[in-house]
């Protein structure tokens, strides 16, 4: 059975106009999100993940230009809507859990105030009922005594009880998208486990779509379905995450993949992929990764690769993958990583 799509990106474009010259942060990305599905986003800061998904519901700063061919939600593209048509959308049928709960809530506001206000804005409830369901949802995100701390303000809480009182928000209008963008970058590894965990529970529940930013593999491995990498602001592998974990072939995934540290080999090096990626106000000719690869071949330095494909749901924009290209295998430091990740995703079908 195919799967719905309930989302979809055509040749998406993102520039920044600066005192330096114009960044250009999102180059051309395509994909589509299905329905019930988590897609990763993964890559290296700067490499255009969260740019490209706030580009979704044009939240992006006044010097930030969106362009492309289309991005495509219930038949309508969403680059030709009104911001006032666009604020019946955010929140209610597309929301997002940012990396930074702190930032994000206001401080002069009791957070469940916070959680009931779209409720109100959107699902027209009474202030009442309206608190009645935010209590209720800050109770099913693992708030304990939520009726009593409906009333507190964000200092007041942890920042792992922060990020619930986000992912209450984000959920509190039953979005058919959810966007989580590094939502537990700051957490500790097992506050990070349950938020995780919870995220999981949420989207089955709601039968929410995700599209969950990265940069840590290893928190991929525990919840994506498919996978797109990216890097100097364009997708350069795609693919189902047994693909992307196992089959992997751009050099840039291999390098991610050989970065995630894993517990059960000892005195190992952590890996650091060399270099920094390309500044953005002037992109390189050629691929822009390049001179970070050892891999690169001369064609590297002046064309660009087009997206190769491997398999009807597998695609790698690297020159490897010519026919005219040596043959080249992914670094032995991968195979030593694959039992772990092999760990995870098993462990997320079973769940699944």
């Amino acid at each position: 059975m195919v799967s719905k799509v309930v989302l979809s990106l055509n040749n998406l474009h993102v520039k920044f106009k600066t005192l330096s010259g114009t960044v250009n942060a999102v180059r051309g990305i395509s994909y589509d999100l299905y329905e019930g599905e988590t897609l990763a986003l993964v890559g290296e800061s700067g490499s255009g993940k969260s740019v490209s998904t706030k580009a979704i519901t044009k939240v992006l700063p006044p010097n930030a230009a969106i362009s492309g061919d289309s991005i495509t939600y219930k038949g309508e593209n969403l680059l030709k809507k009104s911001d006032s048509k666009m604020n019946k959308i955010r929140g209610s049928e597309i929301a997002m859990i940012f990396q930074d709960p702190m930032t994000s809530l206001n401080p002069i506001l009791p957070v469940g105030f916070q959680i009931a206000e779209p409720i109100i804005e959107h699902q027209h409830l009474s202030k009442e009922k309206a608190k009645e369901k935010a209590i209720k949802l800050m109770e099913r995100v693992g708030i304990v005594k939520a009726e009593e701390r409906y009333s507190q303000y964000p200092h007041q809480f942890s920042g792992g009880m922060r990020q619930r009182v986000m992912i209450a928000l984000a959920v509190a209008c039953h979005p058919h998208i959810m966007i989580a963008d590094e939502p537990t970058t700051a957490l500790d590894v097992t506050i990070q486990a349950q938020i995780i965990e919870l995220l999981k529970e949420l989207n089955k529940e709601f039968n929410m779509s995700t599209i969950f930013i990265t940069h840590d593999m290893g928190v991929v491995a525990n919840i994506a379905d498919r996978i797109a990498v990216m890097y100097a602001g364009k997708i350069v592998e795609f693919g189902t995450a047994n693909e992307i974990f196992f089959n992997p072939k751009h050099p840039y995934t291999w390098g991610l993949l050989m970065a995630v540290p894993d517990v059960n080999i000892k005195d190992q090096d952590l890996y650091t992929i060399p270099g920094m990626p390309p500044n953005l106000l002037h992109v390189p000719k050629g691929d822009p990764f390049a001179f970070r690869n050892k891999y690169a071949l001369n064609i590297d330095l002046e064309e660009e690769p087009p997206m190769f494909k491997v398999s009807d749901t597998h695609y790698a924009a690297t020159w490897l993958l010519d026919e005219k290209a040596p043959k080249v295998e992914p670094p032995k430091e991968i195979l030593d990583r694959w039992k772990y990740f092999e760990d995870h995703i098993e462990n997320k079908q079973k769940e699944g």
